[in-house]
């Protein structure tokens, strides 16, 4: 919410091939200092993790924003509606730990991170299939599990 009233509703602008690629983005670089274990830029990991969550939250506002909304919006609108999508994926995250009893608790972040990218080649794939699928979950249960699995990877890394 910083950002949107720092730069307003920018993201607005971009298409959602556009958002895909900065979370590959980020996703890549956290992958490349896993392997690397070296940061010339000076962010870390940590930030690179948070930005795929706002991402993601900023690519499920814009897959359900209708045509029509304006490229700027009301700052407190958004701050409703990016508060209903991390409950939305947060009540997500209940029923799937739920049903996969905490798996992530032992598995390794870098897993997690591969698991961001293997998400990321889907949703590439799905847009480029101009959003048509024959058997899999949709851009936005993918969007879901990036995020999900970006929280799992910040409560692994002692994150709060």
């Amino acid at each position: 919410m910083k950002k949107t009233y720092d730069y307003g509703t920018a993201w607005r602008i971009l298409r959602p091939e556009s958002i895909t690629d900065q979370v590959f983005i980020k996703a890549q670089r956290i992958r490349t200092l896993e392997e690397k274990k070296v940061s010339k830029v000076g962010e870390d990991i940590t930030s690179e993790y948070i930005g795929i969550i706002n991402y993601c939250v900023i690519a499920i506002m814009q897959l359900e924003c209708p045509a029509d909304t304006p490229v700027e919006m009301d700052p407190e609108a958004v701050s409703t509606l990016f508060d209903e999508k991390v409950d939305e994926t947060k009540e997500l995250m209940f029923a799937k730990n739920h049903d996969y009893g905490e798996a992530w608790r032992d598995m390794r972040i870098s897993s997690l991170t591969d698991l961001i990218l293997m998400k990321l080649l889907r949703v590439k794939q799905i847009e480029d299939n101009q959003g048509h699928t024959l058997a899999s979950e949709g851009i936005k249960a993918n969007y879901q599990d990036m995020l999900n699995y970006s929280v799992f990877a910040l409560i692994k890394l002692g994150v709060k």
